[in-house]
C-alpha cells in the first residue's frame, strides 16, 4: 500500500522536475509568440470587417443607393454564413470568435513548436512522471497560466 501511495505522489527532488520546469517556461513563451500571431491575424480580419463595411457605407449613401446596395449586402451576409458553416463542417467547432482564435492558436502553437524543435511527447512524459494524479488533457494549448488567468479560461479541465 505504501509503495503505490509513493508512486501516485511526484518526489519533488526529481531531476527531472527542473527539466519539466525549463520546458514549461519555453512552452509558455511559444504560446505567447502563437497568441500574439493569431491576435494579428485577428485585427487583420477586423481591419478587412472595417474596410468592407465603410466601402459599403460609401457606395450605400454616396455612390449608389440603398436599392441597389440591398442584393449586394445580402449576398456578402449570405457568404459570410456559407463560411462560418464551412468552418464549422470542417472543424466541428463552432463557429465563435472564441472557436475561431482555438484552432487558429492550436495552428500557430504547432507551427512554433516546430520552428523552436520543442518535444511534445518528452514534455508529456515529465508531465505525466510530476503530476502523475493530473487528469487534464497535457497536450492543451492553454495549459499554462498566466497572470491574467488562462488563455480561454474553460477550456482547462480540472481533476475532479
Amino acid at each position: 500500500m505504501e509503495s503505490l501511495i509513493n508512486e501516485s505522489i511526484a518526489n519533488p527532488k526529481d531531476p527531472r522536475r527542473s527539466e519539466l520546469e525549463l520546458m514549461e517556461r519555453q512552452k509558455a513563451m511559444m504560446d505567447e509568440k502563437a497568441e500574439s500571431l493569431v491576435r494579428r491575424e485577428l485585427y487583420f480580419g477586423l481591419g478587412l470587417l472595417m474596410a468592407q463595411t465603410l466601402g459599403f457605407m460609401r457606395l450605400t449613401f454616396w455612390e449608389l443607393s440603398w436599392d441597389v446596395m440591398e442584393p449586394i449586402c445580402f449576398f456578402f451576409t449570405s457568404l459570410n454564413f456559407g463560411a462560418a458553416y464551412l468552418f464549422f463542417m470542417r472543424t466541428s467547432t463552432e463557429p465563435t470568435f472564441q472557436g475561431y482564435f482555438y484552432r487558429r492558436f492550436m495552428a500557430k502553437q504547432k507551427d512554433v513548436m516546430q520552428k523552436y524543435k520543442f518535444d511534445m511527447e518528452k514534455y508529456n512524459e515529465l508531465r505525466k512522471a510530476c503530476y502523475p494524479d493530473s487528469h487534464s488533457e497535457l497536450t492543451s494549448p492553454f495549459i499554462h497560466s498566466r497572470a491574467h488567468g488562462s488563455l480561454l479560461g474553460a477550456t482547462h479541465h480540472s481533476s475532479t
